[in-house]
C-alpha cells in the first residue's frame, strides 16, 4: 500500500480567495501564542516541525490567557500582543483557558469579533487506514458564522431568577458567511451546500439566516442547495455524514456540529481551525487546554499541526504544508 497520499488539490488550494503573502522568497511573519494548560507543550512540537520542514518562517510569541488574566489584564490579551498580531496578520494560536461562570470572556471570541474573523472554515475528514473510523467515507467542511449568533456575548440578569442572552443575526453578517460557504464550495469543486438552523422555533432569527441562504442559493445554480432542521441535521452528521458535503450555519450551532463530526471521523484530538476574516486569520487546534494532562508528555500535537498546515497554505506555502501532512500520514 502506498502510505504517502498526496494531498487533494482542495487542500492545496485551501483559503486561496484570501491568501495572504508574494510568493516563496521572502520570510513569512507568524504571531504564536503558546496558550494554557497543554498549549505550550503542543505547540513546541508543533514548531520544531515547522521548523525542520524550512519553511521560510519568522515566529513572533506573545501571551495571552490565563496567566495574563492572572497578572491584572481584564481581557487576558495585552496591548503588545494585538500589536504582533495587528503587524503579521496571522496568529497560530494554542488552546486557551476560558473560565467556567465567570473570569474574563473567551478570548477565541475576543479574537473572532476583534478581527473580523466572520468565518471558521473546519474540515472534517476521516484519515483511515489510519485512524479508525465508522465512517471511512467522511470528507465533510462545515462554515460556521463567527461572531454573532450567542457568541456575541450580550447576556443580562434581568431579576435574581431571570437570566437573559440575546441571539444576533444580522443579514450582513449571514450573507458574508452564506456567499462565502457557495465561493469556497465552487472553489472546491464541492457539490452541495447544506444550511442547518431551527427556523420552525426561531422563525425571526433563524429564519432570516435560512432566507438569506436561499436568497443567495439561486446565484449559484452550479451546486446543490438544501435546509435541514439543525436537530436531525445533527444527527445525521453522528449516522450518515457521507452524505453531507459543504455545511453553513450560525455559531452555536456551528461549533456543536463540527465537534460531533470530528470526534466521528476518528477525535476530536485530530482537527484544527482556520478563522478567515478579510485581513487576518487565526489558526488553532479545536480541542481545548486539558490542563489535567497538562506537562505528562501525553497530550497529542495532532490538531495544532493540522491548523498550522491550513496556515501554510493560508499564507502562499502549500509545498511546505504538503510535505508536513503527508509524513504525519505516512505509516512506517
Amino acid at each position: 500500500m502506498n502510505y504517502f497520499p498526496r494531498i487533494s488539490i482542495v487542500m492545496v488550494k485551501l483559503y486561496h480567495l484570501m491568501k495572504s503573502g508574494d510568493g516563496l522568497n521572502n520570510l513569512k511573519k507568524i504571531t504564536v501564542a503558546h496558550g494554557d494548560g497543554i498549549g505550550p507543550e503542543i505547540m513546541d512540537s508543533v514548531l520544531k516541525i515547522l521548523k525542520a520542514s524550512g519553511a521560510p518562517l519568522e515566529f513572533e510569541e506573545i501571551e495571552i490567557g490565563e496567566k495574563v488574566y492572572l497578572s491584572g489584564n481584564t481581557s487576558g490579551i495585552p496591548k503588545e500582543a494585538w500589536d504582533s498580531i495587528r503587524k503579521t496578520r496571522v496568529i497560530l494560536k494554542a488552546p486557551i483557558t476560558t473560565p467556567l461562570g465567570g473570569g474574563y470572556k473567551s478570548i477565541n471570541v475576543t479574537l473572532r469579533k476583534s478581527l473580523g474573523l466572520f468565518a471558521n472554515v473546519r474540515q472534517c475528514k476521516a484519515y483511515t487506514p489510519y485512524v479508525q473510523s465508522a465512517h471511512p467515507g467522511l470528507n465533510l467542511v462545515i462554515i460556521r458564522e463567527n461572531e454573532e449568533d450567542l457568541y456575541a456575548g450580550i447576556e443580562h440578569r434581568q431579576t435574581k431568577e431571570v437570566t437573559q442572552v440575546l441571539k444576533l443575526i444580522t443579514r450582513p453578517g449571514t450573507e458574508s458567511i452564506i456567499r462565502y460557504a457557495f465561493e469556497y464550495a465552487r472553489a472546491y469543486g464541492r457539490k452541495k451546500v447544506t444550511c442547518m438552523t431551527k427556523n420552525n422555533i426561531m422563525k425571526i432569527t433563524d429564519g432570516l439566516f435560512h432566507n438569506v441562504f436561499e436568497e443567495i442559493s439561486k446565484e449559484y445554480p452550479d451546486i446543490a442547495a438544501e435546509h435541514q432542521i439543525i436537530d436531525i441535521g445533527a444527527a445525521r452528521v453522528a449516522a450518515m455524514p457521507e452524505r453531507l458535503d459543504v455545511i453553513v450555519t450560525t455559531n452555536l450551532y456551528g461549533d456543536i456540529l463540527s465537534d460531533i463530526a470530528a470526534q466521528v471521523a476518528g477525535s476530536v484530538g485530530l482537527a484544527g481551525s482556520a478563522n478567515i476574516g478579510r485581513e487576518y486569520a487565526m489558526f488553532e487546534a479545536i480541542h481545548g487546554s486539558a490542563p489535567d494532562i497538562a506537562g505528562k508528555g501525553i497530550a497529542n500535537p495532532s490538531g495544532l499541526l493540522i491548523a498550522a498546515v491550513q496556515m501554510l497554505v493560508h499564507i502562499g506555502l502549500p509545498e511546505y504544508a504538503e510535505k508536513i501532512k503527508n509524513a504525519w500520514l505516512w505509516k512506517g
